[in-house]
């Protein structure tokens, strides 16, 4: 599973950042990069949490 992010949505709140900071970073621009490849069995429920925890329903999952 990996997670992509809309970046027309996405207003660097923070959210996923606090839950999985692994995977999710905010760049010098305050732009959201999230890290390439597939999520580790043990990242993938709180990369859930992270997903619902967008105010901005910006982050989805793919496969």
């Amino acid at each position: 599973m990996k997670v992509g992010v809309d970046p027309s949505l996405c207003e660097a709140h923070g959210e996923c950042m606090s839950i999985l900071p692994e995977v999710f970073d905010l760049d010098d621009d305050e732009v959201l990069q999230i890290r390439e490849g597939e999520l580790t069995s043990g990242e993938e429920a709180p990369a859930e949490r992270a997903v619902a925890s967008c105010p901005k329903g910006a982050l989805r999952f793919s496969r």
